[in-house]
């Protein structure tokens, strides 16, 4: 099987690091004849960088497509190529410049609930929660659909949503994501990677991870993502990654985000789950599946300074945000600042 590699490059600031030999071949040549300039400062290091956005909903998500968001992961990849889309309020939008690569990362929990609710699919009105939320949604109005958000949330935080874990909702949401993903896939001109968010926030605290296969449908659809319904602790989303790679053969890594709204657990001296001293296995564990590690965005900080900013913006709040930053639209800040805490490994596509 033929591979085609991809540095990832991360919207606004990264530098990636690869092997020596791939570097080799990325570095610009050698001067010809006698001539002296000043030499290069090395001839080990890549100097092919790529854009993209690794942390991106569609209406798969409920906190998307519950309150307004019509676009699936078709139209978000299509968007990320540079081809002009009917944005989510009826208006042409198009990037004045393709990325390179986009993640599709819609929320694990019930991923696919967003446009099910809004069809009203016999998998969501089976559930007397999923019957409410249709109720809500189809009203058509921003109350309504602020207070379909507001009941997920409230079944969610107590417990009481009995559509989480619904294989028949993810299993097939899944699938169309990966699917996706594949199609629009271009080795050489669009890299489409394969991935799910991780939304953990116990008490509150986020503990978010992006996480992010290599691979094609093919190995992606012999899984279905972790949620938090499954569990709050990262050590066990770094378990379900060791299981995909050794049933498929296949590569993964987590990109967790937003530690500033963790209250400190994000990066904490203990495990989540025992409290006991994390040792050298976890930062092993953590350093093997998590090599990157997102900053808090440009729209965040503001947000947080006024305090405007929660886990999940209610469309009051949205609002408010909007009117004090004098945007059109919060979802339209992508400005994605990384750091990286290791060296970033080369990932590849089929």
């Amino acid at each position: 099987m033929k591979y085609t590699s991809i540095l990832i490059a991360f919207t606004c600031l990264t530098f990636a690091s690869a092997d020596v030999a791939s570097a080799q071949e990325d570095a610009p040549g050698i001067l010809p004849g006698n001539q002296q300039y000043s030499p290069y400062p090395s001839q080990d290091f890549p100097n092919q960088v790529f854009f993209g956005d690794t942390h991106l909903h569609t209406s798969y998500s409920p906190d998307a497509g519950m309150i307004g968001c019509t676009l699936g992961p078709t139209e978000a990849y299509r968007f990320a190529r540079g081809e002009t889309v009917k944005s989510s309020t009826g208006i042409p939008a198009r990037l004045s410049r393709p990325l390179d690569f986009l993640v599709v990362a819609d929320h694990a929990e019930s991923i696919g609930a967003g446009p099910a609710i809004q069809r009203g699919d016999a998998v969501i009105m089976e559930s007397e929660l999923g019957k409410e939320l249709h109720r809500l949604v189809s009203q058509g109005t921003t109350e309504g659909a602020a207070a379909a958000f507001d009941l997920w949330l409230k079944a969610g935080s107590e417990g009481k949503n009995d559509m989480a874990g619904n294989l028949d909702l993810i299993g097939p949401s899944w699938a169309s994501i990966a699917e996706t993903a594949d199609k629009f896939n271009t080795p050489g001109h669009f890299t489409a990677f394969i991935g799910y968010e991780w939304s953990s926030h116990p008490g509150g605290s986020n503990l978010h991870r992006v996480v992010v296969l290599r691979d094609s449908a093919k190995e992606a659809k012999q899984v279905i993502p972790i949620s938090r319904d499954d569990s709050l602790d990262p050590e066990d989303v770094w378990k379900w990654m060791a299981e995909y790679e050794k049933k498929t053969g296949g590569r993964v890594l987590a990109i967790p985000h937003n530690g500033n709204l963790s209250n400190g657990m994000m990066f904490d001296d203990v495990t989540l789950t025992t409290k006991k001293p994390i040792d050298r296995t976890y930062a092993e564990n953590r350093a093997r599946w998590e090599p990157l590690y997102k900053r808090l965005g440009f729209f965040q900080r503001r947000c947080q300074k006024m305090g405007l900013l929660r886990l999940h913006l209610t469309l009051e709040h949205r609002e408010k945000a909007k009117e004090a930053l004098g945007i059109m639209t919060i979802r339209s800040i992508r400005v994605r600042i990384f750091k990286m805490r290791s060296a970033l490994p080369t990932l590849y596509r089929t």
